[in-house]
């Protein structure tokens, strides 16, 4: 074989590596999407029915199933944009410092320190938001165009 053979040969092998490896990658994602998507509807499922049975809800449940329905949210974002949307992390940790801090409210009754820091903690997380936003608008990325071959 000569030079140019081989230089074809070797562009024809990466080409169908370059899809082989595309393939495995895409269904690794929607495996791995699929398993936490009925993770998350099972323990949100799970919570509901535990609250049921209690005969009666605290804000610290709702909060709970609101946790649950923002990561199911960002299942589905994730299937319709092939985007990871940060934001929705930063939702699920405003909501779980929130139902922390209520829950610590309504346990120890004694106002200290324990919240203030839990309320900067979900200040800067709500300015990080705004950032986050606000890049996104100012700044936003290219898209990437889908390799199909």
């Amino acid at each position: 074989m000569n030079s140019p053979q081989i230089n074809s040969l070797r562009q024809k092998i990466k080409i169908e590596a370059m899809r082989a490896g595309n393939l495995l990658v895409e269904s690794f994602h929607y495996i791995a999407l699929f398993v936490i998507g009925a993770a998350t509807a099972w323990a949100g499922f799970i919570a509901f029915v535990e609250i049921w049975a209690r005969g009666r809800t605290n804000i610290e449940d709702i909060l709970l199933l609101f946790i649950y329905l923002e990561l199911g949210a960002m299942v589905g974002i994730y299937f319709k944009t092939h985007q990871m949307p940060v934001r929705f992390l930063i939702y699920v940790a405003i909501t779980a410092l929130t139902r922390m801090l209520i829950g610590d409210i309504q346990i120890n009754h004694n106002p200290d320190e324990s919240i203030l820091f839990v309320a900067g903690g979900i200040l800067l997380l709500a300015i990080s938001v705004f950032i986050i936003r606000y890049g996104s608008v100012k700044y936003p990325t290219r898209q990437h165009e889908d390799d199909n071959r």
